[in-house]
């Protein structure tokens, strides 16, 4: 399955542990071709990362480009700013590119309580793994 990993990006490090787990099972993954930049940085410095790359890149369209011909978005959302199991609003984009182009969406912890998020999480039938690789299928 190809299969594409989104977060925020404070945490790349799940995500590069998760792409690789991913691969040892088969899998043909891909992330934000950005990230390399963000390992080991501070949450700070990511989030001045971020807004550069937002003033000079197009992410959000490069990441568009990456997701054609996938079958799937894994959605790592751990913890961020209080909010437990967090979906920024770029992944959510993401979700909502994923369910136009009829890709199964996976959330590796439960839909964040966060308001007008969580129905429109619930509307494209996210699968919620809680962490079990195993459950993509």
């Amino acid at each position: 399955m190809r299969i594409g990993i989104v977060s925020s990006m404070q945490n790349v490090d799940k995500m590069l542990e998760v792409r690789e787990r991913l691969k040892a099972m088969g899998h043909d993954v891909f992330m934000t071709e950005f990230y390399e930049e963000m390992i080991g940085q501070s949450s700070e410095r990511i989030e001045e990362i971020k807004q550069v790359h937002k003033n000079t890149i197009d992410v959000i369209r490069a990441f568009w480009k990456q997701m054609q011909n996938a079958d799937a978005i894994l959605v790592i959302n751990l913890d961020k700013n209080g909010i437990k199991n967090y979906i920024g609003g770029n992944v959510l984009m993401e979700i909502g590119f994923a369910h136009v182009l009829n890709q199964k969406i996976f959330l590796w912890n439960p839909i964040p309580e966060i308001p007008h998020y969580k129905s429109e999480i619930e509307t494209v039938k996210a699968i919620v793994i809680n962490g079990d690789l195993s459950k993509i299928k």
